[in-house]
């Protein structure tokens, strides 16, 4: 068994992002692409790069071709954690110490002085995945025909600002500028985002068959493929960020790495994805990337199936679903039969998991009870979270509400500390003023004479040890007269349920952020469809005021924050803002957390180069993709 290197986070970071043209005379690729291209099946590989790739390394230096790389999938709504793997490919993407927004597909990028305009240029000679060239055409059909298409969907936030969406403007084949009725400082971190890619995520060439404007007869393919409308029928062909399809159809072209051959379908066992042998990147002595020929990820049915492929060495990288406390041991135990080791995933700031309860709930008498920031309070206090972290999370963490660490430049005090205290004698106290008196078998009652009893939500595969926590929570509660039922859920039904429906009483979910730019505060404003404390709210904002429910003025405060804090260009100026919408946040108390997101973990074959040992585990990074697995290769 080979031990693998240690790598530093600053030396990766040096590694990867040599940028500037290749150090070669010639361009190198894969056996099985020479293969084709002397079958005359591909044109020569000077032919299908960019006229100066971008360059890029990692530290163990150059790789060699070939090979597997295994990854698990948890069921048939997993589709991010391809995304995560794949990497997103966006215009800029974050550097891998999540630090600085560089160029990724645009090879240079520049803003005007009150962050108005952005102008990107993008790489000559680039070219989608089936070799069609990549060019300014493609953003305008993504932008204009889609983003900014009230036909097609609302406009999505991030690409507004002052209250209008953005325009897009063809200044030559290789140059777009996006511009802004106000200024918008956090644009590039957004396009960083795994949420950003949409003005490059559609082919022109191939998705304009699946739109009204570009087909005459749109109507024959709605038909044919059962889809109802053209909506659903582009969707249904061309995919979308975050859902299944975006992996299904092996036609769609893309500019990723590897590209999908079998999909992410109904009724499949696995995915697999093979090199693009139009990939726009190489390594320092020229040759085309990726290393890795093929991503195969089974698609497991629980986790447990997961750490048993782990274990018996048919898994390479895992981190999603397997990083719970809990499955650490076991893992450990096996890592010399496995052939593995581990990284560290750190936390950038934030808590493993909050409590959401539905203030925008449907049913009167529940809305009432939820928006009773003294219940909140009660049920905060009533719980003993230095038990629970010793318990549920084997010691890891301290008390927690929310937001960034201590040490981080954002972390907002009050926000984070207020209501830890273990005390429920006051918790007792709060909940007989708020007139909830215990009936016969000791629940407390609402004022119509129902139970004080609700419903959490929750994804028991996504984070296993959110389940020990609420079974732990529901038993404090209990003694203060309120019944907690959990109600685990398959992820597709739980997002349905709580972000669309709003059928709710109460759900969790993870908020390990920094508020820095690009990623979304929705626990301390509802604009996100993760803010399950005020979905009708959070529609309300995302559509303008169209949809949902208009929120209490001390929420559109936040809300006008938010968009604040998103114009501004100066970092200290930012962090007041977010401090700001912070204060009122800490006031209302609408959210609770338990502890302090511990360091993660996920495990990699001990032959397997170019992976760090230590990285940023985040949605918004997205781990692992800035680490560009691209350039992992097997070193056998």
């Amino acid at each position: 068994m080979r031990t693998r290197d240690r790598v530093s986070a600053t030396a990766l970071a040096a590694a990867l992002c040599w940028g500037g043209p290749a150090l070669a005379s010639g361009w190198g690729e894969a056996p099985s692409l020479a293969e084709q291209v002397e079958a005359g099946q591909l044109p020569p590989v000077a032919e299908r790069l960019p006229v100066a790739p971008e360059v890029v390394g990692g530290p163990h230096g150059v790789g060699r071709y070939g090979g597997d790389l295994r990854f698990g999938l948890r069921g048939s709504s997993d589709h991010n954690h391809i995304l995560r793997m794949v990497s997103p490919q966006g215009l800029v993407r974050w550097d891998p110490g999540y630090t600085t927004v560089i160029p990724n597909l645009a090879e240079n990028f520049e803003a005007n002085a009150d962050a108005t305009e952005f102008t990107f240029t993008l790489r000559e000679g680039m070219r989608w995945s089936d070799g069609e060239p990549f060019t300014a055409d493609d953003i305008l059909f993504n932008v204009n025909d889609l983003l900014l298409n009230e036909d097609y969907a609302p406009t999505p936030p991030r690409y507004q600002a002052g209250g209008e969406s953005m325009t897009v403007e063809k200044i030559d084949d290789l140059t777009v500028r996006f511009t802004f009725a106000a200024p918008y400082g956090d644009f590039l971190a957004e396009l960083s985002s795994p949420l950003g890619q949409h003005p490059v995520l559609y082919a022109k060439h191939y998705c304009m068959q699946y739109h009204p404007d570009h087909n005459d007869d749109i109507d024959a393919l709605i038909a044919e493929f059962g889809a109802g409308d053209w909506r659903n029928l582009f969707q249904q062909q061309c995919g979308d960020i975050e859902i299944p399809s975006r992996w299904g159809n092996p036609n769609r072209p893309t500019l990723d790495p590897w590209v999908v051959t079998e999909p992410y379908t109904g009724g499949a066992t696995r995915v697999v994805m093979e090199r693009n042998p139009f990939f726009w990147q190489v390594d320092e002595e020229g040759h085309q990337l990726p290393y890795i020929d093929r991503l195969v990820a089974p698609i497991a049915q629980d986790v447990e199936s997961l750490i048993l492929q782990i274990i018996g060495g048919r898994i390479d990288y895992a981190q999603r679903h397997i990083d719970s406390p809990a499955n650490r041991p076991v893992l450990a135990q096996n890592r010399e039969a496995g052939d593995y080791d581990f990284f560290e995933a750190r936390a950038v700031g934030g808590t493993n998991m909050v409590l959401n309860f539905n203030l925008t709930h449907k049913d009167p008498e529940m809305r009432a009870l939820f928006n009773e920031r003294d219940f909140r309070v009660a049920l905060s206090i009533g719980m003993d979270r230095e038990e629970i972290i010793e318990t549920a999370l084997l010691g890891e963490g301290e008390p927690w509400q929310g937001g960034p660490f201590r040490d981080h430049p954002n972390f907002h005090e009050r926000l984070a500390t207020q209501y830890l205290q273990f005390d429920p004698d006051e918790a007792n106290r709060l909940l007989d003023e708020l007139g909830f008196a215990r009936g016969p078998d000791g629940i407390r009652q609402m004022e119509s004479g129902r139970p004080l009893r609700f419903t959490i939500d929750v994804i028991p595969t996504l984070n296993p040890e959110h389940v020990d926590i609420l079974e732990m929570a529901s038993q404090y509660w209990a003694e203060l007269g309120v019944r907690a039922d959990i109600n685990p859920m398959e992820r597709t039904f739980f997002y349905e349920r709580t972000s669309n429906a709003n059928d709710h009483d109460a759900a969790v979910w993870g908020a390990t952020v920094a508020w820095v730019p690009g990623e979304i505060p929705q626990q301390v404003v509802p604009v996100h469809h993760d803010s399950r404390w005020g979905i009708a709210w959070s529609r309300w904002y995302n559509t303008a005021g169209a949809q949902g429910e208009e929120p209490p003025e001390h929420v559109q405060e936040r809300m006008r924050l938010y968009d604040l804090a998103k114009a501004t260009v100066d970092a200290d100026e930012r962090r007041a803002v977010m401090h700001q919408m912070a204060d009122i946040a800490a006031d209302q108390f609408e959210v609770l957390g338990i502890a302090t997101a511990p360091p993660r973990f996920g495990i990699v074959q001990n032959d397997l180069r170019n992976v760090p040992d230590s990285k940023p585990s985040s949605w918004y990074y997205p781990t692992p993709g800035p680490t560009l697995p691209q350039v992992w290769w097997w070193d056998r």
